[in-house]
């Protein structure tokens, strides 16, 4: 019978034996590490507190429509709660802070106690359609007993540069 080059190769594939290393990996897959390219926090919702326990956020349109009141718990960021209660808040970076999409305006009492916007924050409400002095990123915005009863005002549009360009 003719052999040729390729038989000959294919021939040595089957006596190949897999390494102890490879094995290993093989019998506990669960121990192999994993690449997660963005935290938890971001792919999972928040829980709604129980009714009248929560820290009220009342969501309003650009013309200061209401849209929703809402309550939420302490630490939920502004993006969580829009999201977990279907209100129209993009947040296309999941809020990683790499874009401007969750975009709100705050009322100034409230704004003031907030602390200062981290420099990418900054960047990035540098981008924001419809900026104000009381402009914030939602996704970095964490809840306070202090700001219950905080009305949140979505602005008339985003500006979400992997959609829109630059």
């Amino acid at each position: 019978m003719f052999t040729t080059p390729a038989r000959l190769f294919l021939r040595s594939l089957k006596t190949l034996r897999p390494t102890a290393a490879f094995r290993s990996a093989n019998l506990a897959p669960c121990a192999r590490r994993t690449m997660h390219s963005s935290m938890v926090r971001y792919h999972a919702g928040i829980e709604r507190p129980a009714p009248g326990t929560g820290i009220k956020i009342h969501f309003n349109d650009s013309k200061g429509t209401l849209i929703k009141t809402v309550e939420a718990n302490e630490g939920d960021d502004i993006l969580a709660v829009a999201h977990e209660y279907d209100i129209d808040l993009e947040g296309a970076c999941e809020g990683s802070v790499a874009c401007s999409t969750c975009h709100v305006i705050l009322p100034e009492d409230k704004y003031d106690l907030l602390p200062e916007p981290e420099d990418d924050e900054n960047d990035m409400l540098d981008m924001a359609f419809g900026l104000t002095d009381t402009s914030r990123l939602g996704c970095q915005v964490k809840l306070t007993k202090a700001l219950d009863g905080m009305v949140v005002t979505l602005p008339a549009a985003t500006r979400n540069m992997f959609v829109d360009g630059a």
